[in-house]
């Protein structure tokens, strides 16, 4: 159905958060871009993780950087100078993303903004026609999780979460073997996030550094003072804690390769043991969820500097396997009736062990080139319409999982029963108020995306 871009904003986002903020919708079928064409992609965020992907997405010849986007205009000539250190052309720099979403000659946006942020960028996009490569976690909360992937499905877009296990070929092969019965039958599975942070300092209220949007950043967010504070993800208005930063790696890529979907139920043991600052988010987790015949437990610390996350020089060999035992801290168990699998994410692969505990075969995949496969992926999938590897739905599951955890500690550890269906715990009005976040105008997710 071919219609206006101006007629499609009013007839379907009238009155909603893009109308409000003025926003021209385009493309609005799901015609793919023609193989012959580059893809043109706008980057809203150049943090650390947003220059990566901006150059992961340079360094391809079928791709066009046309914008680099953030609201702390210091990080806009780093951007640039990555695009043109990259690919030799010059990306426009703007502080506002409304710039991208307006622009009809954009195809996709990369979204690397902090978390609260995603859906919502995730949304905007969708609306106004453009493929989406949003980093992880996918939401701030279950109910915007589910909006995002409404949106991708009613706009027809390409929405790829940044989890790129999804993508490894160790990932689809360590699926494979599982589901063949390799292993035997499967009834627990250990998920290990270990690791170290510093203390979290209450550092007083000041003014934003010059050329530093502070409204913007916040976005949905409270209107709170500036306070650097906020950039580190322990706050709940802003994000979930170490679960959400690095946690949902490995649970998705257990879940990945488990072929699991939400569980049963949820419960959290822990709490802020360690450090006792002003962190609102957990330092120690056990979480336990459950699924019929199976248990999945994440296990999580943060204030062990000994587990670390696997070697730089493992993490892009072909050949070298960590040494799992005693001290990698981001790793997978899955445990079997006939052998156990051992797991990690970074490229890190995957090693299989029989019943005697001998080593009995093994795959891995450097980690730079899991992250361009997964950056592929999600350009074939501009062109030719199909659902990417990690798709909004698994991005949405994914995030849930560390939602549920966080919510069950919010609520004293409690066991808390999920309805996988109309996604809501069962019979508990406390618990299904953190399913959902007041935004603050006119960043608010709608009810009808």
């Amino acid at each position: 159905m071919a219609i206006s871009r101006r007629g499609f904003l009013d007839q379907s986002i009238k009155g909603g958060v893009s109308a409000a903020l003025g926003l021209a919708a385009v493309r609005t079928t799901s015609q793919p871009v023609a193989a012959s064409d580059k893809v043109v992609v706008g980057v809203m965020g150049v943090g650390g993780r947003g220059t990566q992907l901006t150059t992961f997405f340079a360094s391809r010849p079928d791709v066009e950087i046309a914008y680099v986007c953030d609201v702390n205009a210091k990080r806009l000539p780093v951007a640039v100078k990555a695009v043109q250190d990259t690919n030799g052309k010059t990306p426009k720099a703007v502080g506002n993303f409304q710039r991208i979403l307006e622009d009809k000659d954009v195809d996709a946006i990369v979204c690397a903004t902090p978390d609260h942020w995603h859906s919502l960028a995730t949304l905007l996009a969708c609306q106004a026609g453009k493929d989406v490569y949003v980093e992880k976690p996918a939401s701030h909360d279950i109910w915007e999780g589910r909006k995002m992937v409404e949106a991708a499905r009613k706009y027809n877009r390409v929405v790829q979460v940044g989890m790129q296990n999804r993508s490894s070929s160790y990932g689809a092969t360590a699926r494979e073997l599982i589901k063949s019965g390799k292993i035997g039958s499967v009834h627990l599975v250990r998920v290990y996030n270990m690791m170290a942070r510093t203390p979290v300092e209450n550092t007083p209220d000041s003014t934003p550094p010059e050329g530093f949007d502070w409204d913007m950043w916040l976005g949905p967010g409270p209107a709170v003072p500036y306070n650097p504070k906020y950039f580190r993800r322990v706050f709940w208005d802003f994000n979930g804690g170490n679960i959400t930063d690095d946690g949902i790696h490995q649970l998705d890529l257990a879940r990945y390769v488990m072929d699991l979907p939400c569980p049963k139920s949820v419960q959290h043991t822990g709490g802020e043991f360690f450090f006792k600052d002003i962190a609102q988010t957990p330092d120690t987790s056990i979480v336990s969820y459950a699924y019929d015949g199976l248990t999945l437990i994440f296990e999580q610390t943060w204030w062990t500097p000994y587990m670390i996350k696997i070697p730089g020089k493992i993490r892009e060999s072909t050949t070298e396997f960590p040494d799992w035992y005693p001290f990698i801290g981001t790793r997978c168990e899955i445990y079997g009736s006939d052998g156990t699998m051992i797991l990690g994410r970074h490229g890190g692969g995957w090693q299989l062990f029989d019943k005697e505990g001998h080593k009995v075969a093994s795959e891995k995949q450097p980690f730079a080139a899991m992250q361009a496969a997964h950056v592929g992926n999600f350009i074939s999938c501009i062109h030719d319409r199909k659902r990417p590897n990690a798709d909004a739905e698994h991005g949405h599951v994914s995030a849930a999982l560390c939602h549920m955890a966080n919510i069950s500690y919010r609520l004293g550890d409690r066991k808390l029963v999920f309805d996988t269906v109309k996604e809501c715990f069962v019979g508990d009005d406390e618990a299904n108020r953190y399913l959902k976040r007041t935004c603050r105008k006119p960043w608010v997710v709608p009810e009808n995306v």
